[in-house]
């Protein structure tokens, strides 16, 4: 007999704890494969394709393109067995070996041994799903006195409790049409479609109360993941600054020398980069992060160097595996498909988490200096400010010379500000004469 299994939403990256989907790729009815991409979600990190462990015929899908959905929320189900649709060999092995019952690590997520293993809900269905039931027209709703109901009120879904919360419906005053009451989405929309119902048009007088409240625009995605990270990052970290303007004539001269001999061009970024993890590597506190749960700061053996990238979707981080072991040709390399991922939306979570330590350049912004906000859990984030031409004491005489400023924000608990300043200074002294780079290459 075919069984309906049902599919959640899947944790899919470092501290993810909800979606928003963007496109549905299957339909109600349709076949699907085992880990065939069923819908388009974005996360607060990516856009991902989220496969389903699952191979039959799509039955239902909980939530319409635009829902946001937690961690854990059912997003289809399907019918699988034989008698829901022929099987493809390797599914009917897969079933003789009991995977049927057993829910498949997705691709590219692995397993979570984190979590204690739990039975999934299987729901036998009476006949053959050939044709998948779509929700039959729902009675009208029928408001019930306001009386107090004991417990819960039984609902088909948490996303239909959201629904219901979000649109201002009361649940008790709803009859459901599913078995013994049971409240169905379909329930909750008839009733949203009743609140919507046009009223008349207010009179002039209302029109200043509406323009009052002003545009409301939802606090999600990278827009709340940058919300939340920040806010965080305020509320436990004590953070610090200190900056230093530096004159940048020399790491030009020496970047038009680089790019002069053929070959990939060496961005300022990268160099910035290159003389970031030399100066980790001889201030390694700032290399590191807060164990607040063991009261334990955690120095951090490689560097995994985030930059900060504007796009379209809003500000991401993506990360550069490794950067001590890189030199300039191969960070700007790393920089500039990191930054084409981005902008196209294409950035893997792995690629936006990890990061031990930030360079920010909002130089590219015309701005001279800001104070930047850590990156949460990180200890420390360098700012650099645009590079451009100002009056400079030179070997005693008044000169133009290239001046940029450099700010470093640090976690006061990982370091003192002799610390943070000596990093600073030796960051400033290879910008200013690149050969004191040589001494640790």
């Amino acid at each position: 007999m075919p069984q309906v299994m049902e599919f959640k939403l899947p944790d899919l990256g470092e501290g993810l704890t909800e979606a928003e989907i963007v496109r549905w790729l299957v339909a109600v009815g349709d076949v699907v494969a085992i880990d065939q991409p069923v819908v388009e979600v974005e996360t607060a990190k990516a856009m991902v394709e989220v496969p389903c462990p699952y191979g039959g015929v799509v039955t239902a899908r909980f939530g319409e393109e635009g829902t946001e959905l937690p961690v854990g929320a059912p997003l289809i189900t399907v019918a699988v067995g034989a008698a829901s649709l022929p099987q493809a060999p390797a599914a009917q092995a897969a079933e003789a070996e009991g995977a049927g019952n057993v829910p498949r690590p997705l691709i590219g997520y692995g397993e979570d041994h984190s979590r204690p293993a739990r039975r999934r809900r299987v729901r036998p269905v009476t006949a053959a799903v050939s044709a998948p039931v779509v929700a039959a027209p729902v009675a009208p709703v029928v408001p019930v006195a306001p009386a107090a109901v004991a417990g819960p009120v039984p609902v088909i879904s948490p996303l239909v409790r959201k629904l219901a919360k979000d649109g201002g419906v009361d649940l008790r005053a709803l009859t459901g049409s599913g078995p013994e009451g049971l409240i169905l989405r379909a329930d909750v929309e008839a009733a949203l479609a009743a609140l919507r119902a046009p009223e008349p048009a207010p009179v002039a007088a209302a029109a200043p109360a509406v323009a009052a409240r002003g545009e409301r625009i939802p606090l999600k995605g990278v827009r709340g993941a940058v919300a939340e990270k920040l806010s965080r990052s305020r509320r436990e970290i004590p953070d610090a600054t200190c900056w230093v303007d530096a004159d940048a004539t020399e790491l030009m001269a020496a970047r038009a020398a680089m790019n002069a001999v053929g070959g990939p061009k060496i961005s300022v970024l990268a160099l910035l980069a290159r003389i970031c993890t030399a100066a980790l590597a001889r201030y390694p506190e700032l290399n590191s992060t807060v164990d607040l749960a063991a009261k334990e700061i955690v120095r951090l053996p490689s560097v995994h160097l985030g930059f900060a990238a504007q796009t379209e979707r809003g500000l991401v981080v993506p990360v550069v595996r490794d950067a001590q072991h890189r030199n300039p040709e191969s960070l700007s390399a790393e920089f500039a498909r990191l930054t084409e991922l981005a902008r196209a939306g294409k950035l893997a979570p792995a690629d936006l988490t990890g990061g031990t330590f930030t360079l920010n350049n909002y130089g590219v912004f015309g701005v001279d200096g800001s104070t930047p906000i850590i990156n949460h859990p990180e200890a420390a984030m360098l700012g650099v400010g645009r590079i451009i031409d100002k009056p400079w004491v030179h070997e005693g005489q008044l000169a133009v010379r290239k001046v940029v400023q450099l700010s470093l924000t640090f976690d006061h608990r990982v370091c003192d500000g002799g610390t943070a300043g000596g990093f600073l200074r030796y960051v400033a002294d290879c910008v200013e004469s690149p050969a004191v780079l040589l001494r640790s290459l």
